[in-house]
């Protein structure tokens, strides 16, 4: 590809029903990723690698063995500097994507150009939709936890229905993010008026992306031996798709409902 993923032309009134354009923006965010695999292997994966090494040295001192880059400090110390990186690398990654598709910023070498303000608008962004969403969680799951007790037997059904309500709340205000990344202001309540015309197809969206991440985990429960070769290597590709994708889904919610561009 020699720029950003064509989704520049402007849609027309649509007559699709909630499950084709619910199918269309997932699909759309996949070919995304897929369509634009050199650029966006440029874009992360130094970083991704680098916060995966970091993870697993984590995992390797809290198992109690001896990290070699730990130098003695204490676990808690290592725990919260991978946590800093971590999420530094995630947010880099997000805001270097978002530009990308949306304004055709292409990275220089191997990694997503330095926008710092951006990159503070973004994390401020995320830790209040992400308040928001964990005290609508913690009071809806409150209220659960009283019905699974008087029938255990819905547990299951109501938790795959409290993260899909989850996920589809995500899909209305998370616009937001993405606007941050090319320093656009839009509000929570700018993103939910933006989407209400689609809700049903964002409920459609958010059951799809329930379905697809269980289907992809099934080779790694078959397996049984996460820590074989075979299943690392499947954890850590699907979990940069998976990452990819989410950053994806993101750009083309923005995209087709704020910029107006087409998703077919």
């Amino acid at each position: 590809m020699t720029g950003p993923v064509p989704v520049i032309a402007l849609p027309g009134k649509t007559t699709d029903g909630a499950r084709q354009m619910g199918w269309k923006l997932f699909l759309h965010s996949i070919r995304m990723v897929v369509d634009n695999l050199g650029v966006a292997l440029r874009l992360s994966a130094v970083l991704y690698v680098a916060q995966e090494i970091l993870f697993t040295t984590l995992i390797g001192t809290s198992a109690g063995q001896t990290a070699p880059s730990s130098g003695g400090l204490p676990e808690i110390l290592i725990a919260l500097l991978t946590l800093v990186v971590t999420v530094l690398f995630s947010l880099w990654i997000a805001v270097g994507w978002h530009r990308f598709v949306l304004i055709g910023e292409r990275p220089a070498g191997f990694a997503p150009r330095w926008h710092g303000s951006e990159i503070g608008a973004y994390l401020w962004r995320s830790l209040g939709l992400g308040l928001m969403l964990g005290l609508l969680f913690g009071v809806l799951a409150g209220l659960a936890l009283g019905v699974t007790q008087a029938v255990p037997q819905l547990g299951g059904v109501i938790a795959f229905g409290l993260v899909g309500l989850a996920s589809y709340v995500f899909f209305r205000l998370g616009l937001v993010l993405p606007a941050a990344a090319v320093a656009h202001p839009l509000t929570l309540r700018d993103s939910w008026e933006a989407t209400r015309s689609s809700d049903n197809a964002l409920l459609v969206l958010a059951l799809i992306v329930m379905g697809g991440r269980l289907l992809i985990e099934i080779p790694a429960m078959i397996d049984g031996d996460s820590s074989g070769p075979v299943s690392l290597i499947y954890s850590v590709v699907i979990n940069w798709f998976v990452t990819m994708f989410g950053v994806s889904l993101l750009t083309t919610l923005y995209g087709h409902f704020i910029e107006g561009r087409h998703i077919d």
